[in-house]
């Protein structure tokens, strides 16, 4: 059976008093004894209600400059006493030990004074002590004692109080001490980030914040993200994201970084890869072009821009059925007319910085890698063949590097003039990827003399240069790197190719 146990004596000690004003009113009303100390104690004051100074339980003051306030046997025998243990309630007779049924705590902002930018020893000086030590003591001993362990708290617990006059059951204790760990293991989290600094090879992550999906990748699968989208974006219209939208936003985000100070750019993805890209001069322009590189997979699609969406583009977008549209800004006409699909989602992308970190459960453990932020220029480009591209097709070959990076390997980008004409993505084999890419550009009637080829990593052998010149594909780009280069670059050496190596391979798995 469930033990009720009826709150009598209170400690409080917050850093944000937010919220805090009505449950101190309805603790008064109900005749709860209240312990505080500091700014928590003048707040409670100042709105009329009686607090014992903490000073006062413990016949200590406050000191070191309020790095001591609370932690003294007297505080804390009366929070971890166990009241049903007859030892402990002979102690607490003895030394004078009120019980305290009650703790509520909201802990110093140590992540926000990170991420704020100020100084070490202000960083430090927000590493709470007494908070985190009575939040644990609480949730130990949760049989006996409510703990509140932030802010977040406050509204649920108002409610318990108002509809049980100040009792709680143990499974409402049970519920705030799961919510008191959570607090206090992701607070020690962020503590150990910041002095690790990457140093130490340990996983720890903690992300307080979730939203329960309708459902994983199929629908048997649960799915929950563990973020802020907030944060990310602001939602004007459509239902929520699904599991497979956030991946695929995921790789539109990632894709337009790479665009994000060039002119007006476009992708259209599908299954995390860009079925169609293009940079042009409007913004209308290069939807159009992007929808060109292949108008079937776009059917469903993620729409991505890195410039202003207006109405010409987005009645243009409004002809394809699109599950997701993306941009800094719309045109309150554009938002109207995008608008007219129910379930269409309008997302508008805000400046976050995002982690520079990635992971993924595998086997029994965790993968854990830096993201890979290497994007090639011109000056990065390295001749290895007596040709060398001229000006416009290193232009390409800079825009079809930066889509080879983000399609699934093995991968082949095949470009021209700022558009994507196909990509072959995810193949066993670069041959394979290649003709897959071929018969795709083929199959929306692009012309591939004058485009360029882009690879993932290097040839081990010439067989793709070759198929490449054949359809008059003479530019291209790779890493570099097979012991048997030579091959390749003499191909290209006697059918008058040009091929450069930027020394970085980017595989996408």
């Amino acid at each position: 059976m469930s033990k009720e146990v009826k709150i009598q004596n209170a400690l409080i000690s917050v850093f944000s008093k937010d919220g805090l004003g009505p449950i101190v009113d309805k603790l008064n009303e109900l005749g709860v004894q209240i312990f505080s100390t500091g700014g928590t104690q003048k707040f409670i004051e100042d709105r009329g209600v009686s607090v014992v100074p903490v000073e006062e339980l413990t016949s200590y003051p406050s000191i070191l400059g309020g790095r001591v306030k609370t932690l003294h046997p007297k505080v804390f025998g009366g929070i971890l006493n166990r009241r049903a243990h007859a030892g402990d309630q002979d102690q607490i007779v003895e030394f004078e030990i009120p019980n305290i049924d009650l703790v509520i705590v909201d802990l110093y902002p140590f992540e926000d004074t990170v991420a704020s930018g100020a100084s070490h020893e202000d960083i430090i000086e927000k590493i709470d002590i007494g908070g985190i030590s009575l939040i644990r003591a609480a949730a130990k001993n949760f049989t006996d004692v409510v703990i509140i362990p932030s802010m977040n708290q406050y509204e649920s617990f108002l409610n318990v109080l108002n509809e049980k006059n100040g009792s709680t059951s143990e499974e409402d204790r049970k519920g705030f001490a799961r919510d008191a760990f959570e607090v206090s293991s992701h607070y020690d989290s962020e503590i150990f980030k910041y002095f690790n600094q990457g140093e130490k090879d340990v996983f720890k992550q903690s992300i307080g914040q979730s939203q329960v999906l309708r459902y994983g990748e199929n629908p048997h699968q649960k799915g929950v993200f563990y973020g802020d989208l907030d944060a990310m974006f602001d939602k004007l219209h459509g239902k929520e994201l699904s599991y497979n939208n956030l991946l695929d936003v995921d790789a539109a985000v990632s894709l337009m970084a790479e665009f994000k100070n060039d002119n007006p750019t476009f992708a259209i993805l599908k299954h995390n890869n860009a079925c169609g890209v293009a940079t042009r001069s409007t913004i209308k322009q290069a939807y159009l072009d992007a929808l060109a590189g292949d108008p079937v997979s776009a059917f469903g699609g993620i729409l991505i821009s890195n410039s202003k969406i207006d109405k010409e583009t987005a009645n243009e977008i409004n002809e394809l059925f699109c599950e997701v549209v993306i941009a800094p800004a719309y045109d309150s006409e554009a938002i109207k007319i995008l608008e007219s699909k129910k379930n269409r989602i309008i997302l508008v992308q805000k400046e976050v910085e995002l982690p520079k970190k990635q992971f993924r459960t595998l086997l029994n453990g965790v993968l854990e890698q830096d993201k890979d932020l290497v994007t090639e220029s011109k000056s990065d480009f390295k001749t290895i063949t007596k040709r060398s591209p001229n000006e416009a097709e290193k232009d390409d070959l800079v825009f079809a590097n930066k889509l080879v990076k983000h399609t699934k390997s093995n991968t082949i980008v095949l470009a021209k003039g700022g558009q994507l004409l196909a990509s072959g993505t995810g193949q066993t084999s670069r041959v394979d990827a290649l003709r897959q890419a071929i018969h795709k550009a083929k199959s929306f009637n692009f012309d591939l003399k004058g485009a360029v080829m882009a690879s993932d990593a290097f040839f081990p052998f010439p067989d793709c240069v070759e198929i490449a010149h054949n359809e008059g594909i003479d530019v291209v780009v790779q890493p570099g790197g097979s012991i048997k280069d030579e091959l390749s670059v003499n191909y290209c050496d006697e059918h008058g190719m040009a091929m450069v190596f930027t020394g970085n391979r980017h595989f996408k798995h």
